[in-house]
């Protein structure tokens, strides 16, 4: 399989695991791209745009990136907590009134970004057009009762987390979180990154799907903890609520499901639209910078940790990131990001000044560590030590 696109000297390595992800792991059509100090040092795509198609993947391919839109909803609550617009330590309540409701009066905005809120599910879910219209999910959120007291405890907020961030800034702003982020971010950075398809971008996002992972390549681990397999499969389950709080499943590649605004799970990008993303959070990019040093501290200091009464197993969250871990293993210690559920995955490491950005139209059973994804992390942290 021929891998297009360029790496700068010393990253050859991932050159190579991009490639043995397509020989060996599986891989149908995916982009990886790399920023090191501000500065592109990997930019490869390969395979086909479409996961079930023949027509390649060519520079500026972008596909829907599932849960690694968390990484950039939670940099709009951060950025309007830095211009002073929104207090992490104030009640919802405060910028939300009907938030209030059924025992939430004392969640604050950080326990929403540490998925610390206790709403990860919706008794009653959404249809996909129901979920559509922010002002219906919004509602919904508000007069959810919490399963835990909001603070005490955190789980996976898969699904609500859309509403309730961007409800958050609508209140705050008067904007879509959608288009905050075309106008603040995604503008001044050039970026290839919308919550929100536009209509004249459509033609340049490839269908994803599901795939299988190979039986036993690479040493993947080819079934999940029992524990896991358990929660999806009970419909009792917070896991299986939360996932479904959008019920049935929407179809991934319909318009209208891409053109809304769900900040938690319908983001679309290239891989360097999200790696330069990552970048302009630890450093200058072209003369922009998104974070202080100072938000990038509190983003990726730890708010939760240990079992995860979604997921089932232990993650650790920053304020709206994960944190390397064993759930999800980022390039070291200080990381930061936001998988995607069975495939995307973009983050930064301030220390080695890396961000990273990885899509891919073929998705997998696994919620946080995909195999494809972690391959070229090893293959960055190898070039980024030399």
């Amino acid at each position: 399989m021929d891998v297009n696109g360029t790496v700068a000297e010393g990253f050859e390595p991932v050159r190579e695991a991009f490639a043995a992800n397509f020989e060996v792991l599986g891989d149908r059509g995916a982009a990886v791209a790399v920023y090191r100090d501000g500065h592109k040092v990997v930019d490869l795509w390969g395979g086909a745009r479409d996961v079930d198609g023949t027509e390649p993947w060519e520079r500026g391919t972008a596909q829907i990136v599932r849960s690694a839109t968390k990484g950039v909803a939670a940099a709009v609550l951060l950025m309007l907590a830095e211009r002073g617009l929104l207090d992490l330590d104030a009640p919802v309540g405060a910028y939300w009134p009907e938030f209030k409701a059924r025992g939430k009066e004392r969640t604050l905005v950080r326990h929403v970004l540490a998925h610390r809120a206790g709403v990860p599910v919706l008794d009653r879910p959404l249809t996909p057009a129901e979920a559509a219209d922010p002002g219906l999910g919004a509602a919904a959120v508000a007069a959810q009762t919490p399963v835990w007291e909001p603070g005490a405890d955190h789980g996976y907020h898969a699904q609500t987390y859309s509403w309730l961030t961007g409800e958050l800034v609508r209140r705050v702003t008067g904007r879509s979180i959608g288009a905050w982020i075309a106008d603040e971010i995604s503008r001044p950075l050039g970026l290839d990154l919308w919550v929100g398809l536009p209509d004249a971008v459509a033609g340049r996002v490839g269908k994803v799907g599901q795939i299988e992972a190979p039986s036993a390549a690479g040493g993947l681990r080819t079934r999940p903890k029992r524990s896991v397999s358990e929660a999806y499969a009970d419909p009792s389950s917070l896991t299986r609520r939360a996932f479904a709080a959008i019920t049935p499943l929407p179809d991934e590649n319909d318009a209208a499901y891409r053109a809304a605004v769900l900040p938690a799970s319908n983001g679309i990008a290239t891989a360097e639209g999200l790696a330069r993303f990552y970048a302009s959070l630890i450093g200058e990019v072209d003369g922009v910078r998104l974070f202080s040093p100072a938000t990038v501290s509190a983003a990726r200091t730890e708010h939760s940790a240990g079992p995860d009464r979604v997921l089932v197993v232990g993650t650790r969250f920053g304020l709206g990131y994960m944190l390397h871990g064993s759930a999800s293993p980022l390039l070291g210690g200080g990381s930061f990001g936001h998988p995607g559920r069975g495939g995307a995955l973009g983050f930064a490491d301030p220390e080695s000044g890396i961000a990273f950005g990885y899509v891919t139209n073929g998705f997998r059973k696994s919620v946080t560590a995909d195999a494809r994804a972690q391959a070229l992390v090893g293959a960055v942290r190898v070039a980024a030590a030399r």
